[in-house]
């Protein structure tokens, strides 16, 4: 009788916990369906809005521009100052004014980097000194920016403010990579 019992009780906790799982499996395909149409909404939400603005977008000061920009990555405000500005690969090297730290900023995926830095080391190195992004150390890490962390215009800002600071155009909007140098 006792075996009989426990074999009821086991069998009822089985089939409990498949009843629970499957009703866990409902709500999470329910979750996910209100997630997607969360995000959906969000991105015609921010469609609707930056179809008002991109009519008045300007940068009227592309180096507080990008100081504005760095400060959401690197977490303090910073005043940057323009270093240096390099063509091929483009990078544009900051120095925050209280000599804090120095940025790397460029459009370059580092993918890219890496792979110009293999394809031309024996004949960069002697030059390699010269582009910061051919002599970043290993351990250098890039934060990626993008309208998802920088503001929903940011793809637009972005061509101004580095044609304004670099007087060179941009390929790519879309992306902006920080490296901090020190």
């Amino acid at each position: 009788m006792e075996e009989i019992i426990a074999i009821v009780v086991v069998a009822a906790v089985i089939f409990f916990g498949a009843l629970i799982s499957l009703g866990n499996e409902r709500q999470r395909k329910a979750i996910d369906g209100l997630r997607e149409q969360t995000v959906l909404w969000a991105m015609q939400d921010l469609r609707i809005k930056r179809t008002a603005l991109e009519r008045d977008v300007y940068v009227d000061d592309p180096l507080a521009w990008f100081s504005k920009t760095a400060s959401k990555i690197v977490g303090s405000d910073l005043q940057l100052q323009v270093v240096e500005i390099f063509d091929n690969p483009s990078v544009l090297v900051c120095e925050a004014s209280d000599g804090f730290c120095k940025l790397a900023f460029t459009p370059i995926h580092p993918s890219e980097i890496r792979r110009i830095h293999r394809q031309r080391q024996g004949r960069l190195s002697k030059f390699a000194t010269r582009n910061l992004l051919l002599s970043l150390p290993r351990g250098a890490s890039p934060h990626e920016l993008s309208v998802l962390n920088s503001g929903i215009l940011f793809d637009l800002e972005l061509p101004l403010a580095w044609k304004g600071l670099t007087g060179q155009g941009i390929k790519q909007t879309e992306f902006l990579w920080i490296y901090e140098i020190g």
